[in-house]
């Protein structure tokens, strides 16, 4: 079955609010007077320098008020849509969340699940790594015929900003077994080899299925990836449709580099299964060529958004 990672997508535009800082105020008791020389001052009046100052007077010896700071419900929607645009920025360029929906990629991953996924590393030319989790666009219409559900207004708004997956976007969630260059082949039940490589993959495979399906639709198999694309398979291997059963695809069922999201770094939610998603040590073997995978952002696009608005707070509460 295809495991469709459901994010809201990437670029959409956001609306900017912004406002004027609040005019700068002089409380009462710092305003000043000069009123002669610095002997003789009244008791209340403050000494500055060699002159008096009258504590609530103006120029000219005027009385003068101190104006008020913005009340916090006026200044909330502000923040709320400077909050807005700073999650729409954060979702574009660096995390997005994703839904799982079925089981391909258990245990891994429960339907319900939300992973996080770093959108920053590819920006800066990283690639697909052996082991990671990786969230991509459907190459060839593996998802034909997969159920889709129609969001109300409320979700659509919520998936704009990144709140909530998209019900409307074609993506999907695997781990990446093979990259350019690599021989993949899986005989039998298993165990599978990449470049000859046996992996050991107890720590990840779904508890009672095999590496390899035995079945004549694509479980049993021997392929060279080509550069530009990479091999994916989900945990769950007798329960997922995957780079096996695409092979009579336009890519023969590599899903090309470029169609990638990003890696899923982190289990955001639900809050009892909260984990981080790491490469397993068996792709780290010698002989597998495997590089360093990035570093993902385990962070939350409403959580970066949030902290984004803090400076903003304490600026315009120093200029009041």
């Amino acid at each position: 079955m295809g495991d469709v990672a459901v994010g809201a997508r990437s670029g959409h535009d956001g609306e900017e609010h912004s406002g004027s800082p609040a005019e700068s105020a002089v409380p009462a008791a710092d305003s000043a007077v000069t009123s002669g020389n610095d002997s003789g001052a009244a008791e209340g009046d403050r000494v500055t320098g060699e002159h008096t100052t009258a504590e609530g007077q103006g120029p000219g010896g005027t009385a003068r008020t101190a104006r008020k700071p913005r009340s916090f419900w006026k200044e909330l929607p502000i923040l709320i849509g400077i909050a807005l645009v700073l999650a729409l920025l954060i979702k574009t360029f660096l995390v997005q969340a994703f839904s799982i929906p079925s089981d391909s990629m258990q245990n891994t991953l429960q339907q319900g699940d939300r992973v996080l996924v770093d959108k920053l590393t590819p920006w800066f030319g990283s690639e697909p790594e052996r082991g990671e989790v990786v969230v991509f666009h459907d190459p060839d219409n593996w998802l034909a015929g997969e159920p889709t559900t129609e969001p109300n207004a409320l979700q659509t708004f919520l998936s704009w900003i990144g709140l909530m997956p998209s019900a409307e976007e074609k993506d999907l969630i695997k781990r990446v077994i093979g990259v350019g260059g690599d021989t993949i082949e899986c005989k039998n039940t298993g165990p599978l080899t990449v470049n000859g490589k046996a992996l050991d993959e107890k720590s990840y495979v779904y508890a009672g299925n095999t590496p390899c399906s035995v079945d004549d639709q694509g479980g049993q198999f021997k392929v060279k990836v080509p550069e530009g694309y990479i091999w994916v398979m989900g945990d769950h291997r007798q329960n997922s449709r995957d780079s096996r059963y695409n092979q009579s695809d336009a890519h023969h069922g590599m899903v090309p580099v470029k169609d990638v999201v990003g890696r899923a770094v982190v289990i955001a939610w639900p809050v009892n299964r909260w984990d981080n998603l790491p490469v397993p040590d068996t792709f780290d073997q010698s002989g597998l060529n495997a590089q360093p995978a990035a570093a993902g952002l385990p962070t939350a696009p409403q959580g970066l958004a949030l902290a984004g608005v803090v400076p903003v707070v304490w600026w315009r509460r120093r200029k009041q």
